[in-house]
This record gives C-alpha cells, sequence and structure tokens, in this order.
C-alpha cells in the first residue's frame, strides 16, 4: 500500500538553468564575475595555477591583490581561497520549500497561557 502524495508537497521542474538572485550591484548590472579570473570553475582556475611558473604565480598574485609571497605552496593555498571566496558570492543558494508545522493543542494550550 503506497503512501498518497499530496498536490502541495509537489514541486515542478523546468528546463530553466536556476542563475540565482543578485546580491549586489554588480550582479544586478550584469557582472558574472569572470572578469578577475576568467572562469568561476575551480577545477579550471586549479589547472590554470599549476600551469604557471613562480615569476607567473607572483605576478597573478599582485593582479588579483595578494601579496606575494616565497613559499608556493602557501601563496597557492592562499590564490585558491580568494578564488573560491570570489566564486561564493556570486552563487546563492536554492530556496526550498518550507513545510509548515502543525502544533499540537499541548503547544497551543502553553503558547496562549501568556495572553
Amino acid at each position: 500500500m503506497s503512501k498518497k502524495i499530496k498536490l502541495q508537497d509537489l514541486t515542478q521542474t523546468d528546463a530553466k538553468e536556476e542563475k540565482g538572485t543578485p546580491t549586489t550591484l554588480d550582479q544586478i548590472w550584469g557582472d558574472t564575475g569572470l572578469g578577475k579570473y576568467g572562469t568561476n570553475n575551480f577545477e579550471e582556475y586549479k589547472n590554470y595555477l599549476n600551469s604557471l611558473n613562480r615569476t607567473d604565480i607572483h605576478a597573478h598574485a599582485v593582479k588579483i591583490g595578494i601579496l606575494p609571497i616565497d613559499n608556493h605552496e602557501i601563496l597557492i593555498s592562499r590564490l585558491q581561497r580568494e578564488f573560491m571566496r570570489h566564486s561564493s558570492s556570486f552563487i546563492t543558494p536554492k530556496k526550498t520549500k518550507e513545510k509548515k508545522q502543525k502544533n499540537s493543542k499541548d503547544i497551543l494550550r502553553i503558547l496562549s497561557e501568556g495572553r
């Protein structure tokens, strides 16, 4: 015996790509976040960093606004953290459908005592 699904509990999907809600003025004006790094994909950015030599990584860090340091691993991790911070500002979480909770008689009695 299967449980009958109510119409209110169903969500309809379409083929539309979810782009999210703009959260900054730049996003309202059409900024996609590609200008600073050229991509929003972390794997592409990581591959780009791996293809650079030490001098190019220092120049890239200056361009991004990070003070380059001699330790290569720390500089790469800082660049990756800054990239994640930048790209996450262009992603908004999906809104989920909230289910209404029905309160029991005991809860309603306790809440009405303060009236």
